[in-house]
């Protein structure tokens, strides 16, 4: 690829980082496999940049492409190891640290990793308080899908936090 596609990348992964660690943090719940898990999804953004149209908004392609890395990929390579083909080291990306240390913080997550894995996303996304059209194009689902799987979600999350 050219270094200026790279610049590009770069630019609008360091803008748009922030959704890459929500995503990684739904999903995992210890700091190697949050930093794994950021890798892997860097990479699969570095694949895919090329094909990006700009159809749609970069953070919404940037969290389709987040979202079904985590509930595909990290899920099954976290039983065998993750196995990357290509070294991102050279794309010069800073790791920012993510931390959010609050009590209240840390037992939503807990009651979030208890959730079906398209819930979880639901709820990130209601937390980045996204539309309910935006959510629907995320997912590849219909705004009133949307809207009653939301539903859904929260009433499960609901659930899970008035039993802890």
């Amino acid at each position: 690829m050219n270094s200026n596609l790279e610049k590009i990348f770069i630019a609008f992964l360091k803008e748009n980082q922030r959704i890459v660690h929500k995503v990684c943090r739904i999903y995992t719940d210890n700091k190697e496999d949050h930093e794994d898990l950021f890798q892997e999804i860097t990479i699969q953004l570095w694949k895919s940049f090329p094909g990006f149209k700009g159809d749609a908004k970069f953070s919404t392609w940037m969290y389709r492409v987040a979202l079904n890395t985590a509930i595909t990929l990290f899920k099954k390579s976290k039983k065998n190891g993750f196995n990357t083909e290509i070294d991102v080291s050279s794309l010069k990306i800073e790791y920012e640290v993510y931390e959010d240390d609050e009590h209240k913080l840390k037992r939503m997550y807990q009651a979030i990793y208890t959730l079906s894995d398209i819930e979880k996303a639901l709820i990130m996304m209601y937390l980045e308080n996204k539309s309910y059209r935006d959510i629907g194009e995320i997912l590849g689902i219909t705004e009133g899908n949307a809207r009653v799987k939301m539903n859904r979600a929260k009433n499960n999350l609901k659930q899970q936090l008035n039993t802890k």
